[in-house]
């Protein structure tokens, strides 16, 4: 007498569940891509507004009417130690580098660019940058170096 009562699941029902689950990844992961980098898009633009207030406060306290680099807000706890280093590819903050250039005692201009601009990697798509004005300005990523300046090509307001 044989005990025809086996249980469990067939090989054909498991391909198919395995299929499905496919599907739903392949559905999904490039959402969560995007997220991410909406995310990481949205770090940037709150740090750089982060040092522009930093700037208005170090210019009116510790630089005596001159406005500081990234060291020198940082030395003054008006940055924390993450946003202050994260200068280079290899020390990033959500993805991107940031830089302060063009300090005197009337202006300076904070900048952020991903690390990686394109392809499945890509930490974001567009660079920002904010100046004394205060006024947040963004573009479609061309490189993964910080701006210079906000006047450069193919910058304006965002949100606008």
């Amino acid at each position: 007498m044989t005990n025809k009562n086996q249980k469990g699941f067939s090989l054909i029902e498991l391909l198919i569940v395995v299929a499905i689950i496919g599907i739903i990844a392949a559905i999904a992961i490039p959402n969560l891509l995007a997220s991410r980098r909406a995310a990481n898009e949205g770090s940037a633009q709150q740090s750089l507004r982060t040092i522009s207030s930093a700037e208005a406060t170090y210019y009116a306290t510790a630089g005596n009417g001159n406005y500081g680099s990234l060291a020198n807000m940082m030395a003054q706890s008006l940055v924390d130690s993450v946003l202050g280093t994260a200068t280079t590819a290899a020390t990033p903050k959500s993805g991107y580098t940031f830089v302060v250039g063009g300090v005197s005692a009337t202006a300076f201009v904070a900048a952020a660019a991903p690390t990686t601009n394109a392809g499945v990697t890509a930490t974001g798509t567009r660079d920002f940058c904010i100046d004394q004005t205060g006024v947040l300005n963004g573009r479609t990523s061309a490189s993964t170096t910080p701006a210079n300046s906000c006047g450069a090509a193919g910058f304006g307001p965002v949100g606008n």
